[in-house]
């Protein structure tokens, strides 16, 4: 966690705008170019703080260049890739404005609907996130997957979880101290977070742009995890598991009391063991099922427990007054992590 020190040191601006990036060397410079032209049109000061995540490519090297020659420039460097959703705490953690954006770098969210967000956050809203109404350059699987998680985990939740929508949001100041100081859980899925925060949230809607140049790095491996963080977020799913294994016992035992009426009071019988195989293979299908979900949540536990960094800073630009949570006796200022 930061230091009271840390938080006292640091200068508040109006605006931070935190972009998390990976091996984004193809699109990274328009979107700096995009970004600046924005937020040179918004009244008030900021930062863009970008986040590397671990790049192989030149990510880290083009990220150098602007911070040396663009103030409002700010960049994070992990040691290693530790996710999209560990990059964007980094970058909330980091971030020094009194509303706070996150947008990938990918430019598939366009950077041109932050001054809405913050005609929103003026009207008194603390969380204005970005709500799609179309995603170009996306496949049918993937929309049509999308739309119906997002759908699923708003049924299994207690709070309201917007539909279609992203990590494009803004924030205002008062949510990010609340995420640096009170929360601190490892497996991550800040939509989820930030919906069961409340407080006071709008949209504003948008058709999301296919990228503007490279390959997602989103494939369907992390896609998978990220479902997979965001469902094990709730207990819901073991209340599920629990009222299932109750509906499957009822079914169990009215189907053994058909059986044994047939058996007395008729000449019906069961001839062979196809059903008795089918019924036997489903009920094993359902076991096995509900002790992986289980053992996905004793994963998460073993994680907390472990209480390992979110992340590790190797590198900073531009970040002289800034500590990080968790290594911020590693990382105080510019440069690289000390031996």
């Amino acid at each position: 966690m930061q230091s009271q020190e840390g938080r006292q040191e640091r200068e508040i601006i109006d605006f931070s705008v935190v972009i998390p990036a990976y091996n984004e060397q193809e699109v990274l410079r328009e979107s700096y170019r995009r970004l600046k032209a924005v937020m040179d049109g918004v009244e008030g000061t900021y930062e863009l703080l970008f986040v590397d995540d671990g790049s192989r490519d030149a990510t880290r090297a083009i990220l150098r260049e602007l911070a040396a020659e663009d103030p409002h420039v700010r960049f994070i460097g992990f040691s290693r890739n530790f996710g999209h959703q560990a990059a964007i705490t980094a970058g909330v953690d980091a971030s020094a404005g009194r509303a706070v954006v996150v947008i990938d770098a990918d430019l598939q969210d366009p950077p041109e609907l932050i001054p809405k967000m913050i005609e929103k956050w003026r009207e008194g809203y603390e969380v204005v996130y970005g709500k799609r109404l179309k995603r170009a350059g996306e496949t049918w699987f993937k929309k049509t997957t999308a739309a119906l998680f997002y759908r699923f985990l708003r049924s299994m939740a207690s709070q309201d979880i917007p539909t279609d929508a992203g990590d494009f949001r803004l924030l205002d100041r008062r949510i990010v101290r609340i995420l640096l100081e009170n929360v601190n859980e490892r497996c991550r899925y800040m939509r989820g977070l930030v919906a069961w925060m409340g407080f006071r949230q709008t949209y504003v809607e948008y058709d999301r742009d296919a990228r503007f140049a490279g390959q997602t790095h989103y494939p369907l491996k992390k896609m998978v995890r990220l479902a997979m963080d965001a469902i094990t977020a709730f207990t819901m799913p073991l209340k599920i598991a629990t009222w299932m294994g109750f509906c499957l016992s009822a079914l169990s035992f009215l189907y053994l009391l058909v059986n044994i009426g047939l058996k007395l009071f008729t000449d019906i019988t069961q001839p062979g063991w196809t059903s008795l195989i089918a019924v036997s293979l489903f009920f094993n299908g359902v076991i096995l099922v509900m002790l992986g979900l289980m053992g996905e949540y004793i994963a998460r536990i073993i994680e907390e427990v472990k209480g390992r960094p979110l992340y590790l800073v190797a590198e900073t630009g531009n970040l002289k007054d800034r500590s990080f949570r968790d290594n911020g006796d590693l990382v105080r200022g510019d440069g690289r992590m000390p031996a």
